[in-house]
């Protein structure tokens, strides 16, 4: 089989910042390490969501650190790799900083392209599939004007603070039942992929947010979770003819063995 030069990678659900600053720096230096890895053969990288545990631009302020990711992607960027990044549901509020210092297309909800005659939709995967629907409502106040306009009358030290202790929360309270897969059925996002498919199918459905990496398949089309970093170390990359299910370990790219 022939393989492009160039690759598309695709990684979610770092959650920078979390859940204290000597674990998210190590997780840091790990995904900068991957970065640099994937450096000479990636065509594009789709960062999908949930890289920060949090995630506001005031005016003139943004979240400090970071700056070991942000020297790396401003040097893939200038080296003419596509960075994407998809709003996830912890850091849905980023506007136009990463646009603007870093080259980088934002996505605030799904992206459909093509590539090697294979079609792809991407979305992070937040409020889709059926139910939950006390967090969809809660998802449209969060992305409304108003609510960001009213955050950003908070002091920065109160505003953050507040919001990283909410999302600490979020996340501790949606761990546990994140790890554990119960099969198809119980997968809303695959529930979702099932349906969609069949009304603008396309080859392969790529999501994050669910935090455990998933390969299934449906009548007519790959269904795949990208998994995070706070567990799996692990991302998908499309060589051009198939998709991928891979982990980065020890420094090294390997395949994923799925428990």
């Amino acid at each position: 089989m022939s393989h492009p030069s160039k690759y598309h990678y695709f990684v979610s659900d770092l959650h920078l910042g979390a859940p204290d600053q000597a674990s998210s720096k190590a997780r840091e230096r790990a995904f900068v390490a991957w970065l640099e890895h994937i450096s000479g053969s990636a065509k594009a990288i789709y960062l999908m969501g949930d890289i920060f545990d949090f995630w506001f631009e005031y005016k003139t302020v943004i979240p400090k650190g970071y700056s070991r990711l942000f020297g790396k992607l401003a040097e893939l960027s200038d080296k003419g790799i596509e960075l994407h990044f998809f709003k996830g549901n912890h850091d849905m509020w980023v506007k136009d900083y990463f646009e603007k210092e870093l080259g980088i297309q934002i996505h605030t909800n799904e992206y459909v392209f093509s590539a090697n005659g294979k079609s792809f939709y991407l979305h992070h995967g937040d409020g889709l599939g059926p139910g939950d629907y006390k967090y969809k409502l809660l998802k449209r106040f969060f992305r409304s004007s108003g609510c960001q306009w009213l955050f950003a009358r908070l002091h920065p030290n109160f505003g953050i603070g507040l919001a990283s202790l909410l999302s600490l929360r979020s996340r501790a309270k949606g761990g546990k039942k994140d790890a554990i897969y119960t099969g198809p059925s119980a997968e809303w996002l695959f529930q979702y992929v099932q349906n969609y498919s069949r009304q603008a199918p396309h080859d392969f459905y790529i999501f994050g947010h669910r935090h455990l990496p998933l390969f299934l398949k449906t009548e007519n089309a790959l269904y795949l979770n990208t998994g995070d970093w706070l567990r799996y170390f692990t991302f998908a990359r499309f060589d051009g003819e198939q998709l991928e299910l891979l982990q980065w370990q020890n420094n090294t790219i390997q395949n994923y063995e799925f428990e």
